[in-house]
């Protein structure tokens, strides 16, 4: 068995290095809560629909027609992306219209569409 190469051979600790880092280290209910936000981005359905979110607001009946899915199934997706603050809603009537929670999302989304699109192109 070949050895792996990205594996560190020495025995040193940089504690320096270690205790920075440590010093800056969330508390473990933060990491937990930012691990469930991109749990909750790392779906496919959810992903269509933060980027149909990003170019308009809309309500469940036009976002089942865009992704051909029941508004019922969409209304189940949005309710998880509205609980780790993905989404918000407004009722009008008897509508519901959702958008993005915040500025913060389209960002987080934006980048990560850039960085995987030039990925994509190298």
């Amino acid at each position: 068995m070949s050895k792996n190469e990205f594996i560190c051979d020495c025995n040193m600790i940089h504690e320096e290095m270690v205790n920075d880092t440590l010093s800056k280290m969330p508390e473990n209910e933060i990491l937990e809560s930012l691990a469930d936000f991109f749990k909750i981005m790392g779906d496919t359905t959810r992903c269509k629909l933060l980027f149909a979110l990003l170019h308009n607001e809309m309500c469940v009946c036009d976002l089942a027609n865009v992704l051909s899915m029941t508004k019922s199934s969409i209304s189940h997706q949005l309710s998880k992306m509205k609980d780790v603050g993905l989404v918000k809603c407004r009722k009008e009537g008897k509508a519901v219209y959702y958008s993005l929670d915040d500025e913060h999302i389209q960002e987080i989304f934006e980048v990560g569409l850039k960085h995987i699109n030039h990925k994509k192109e190298h």
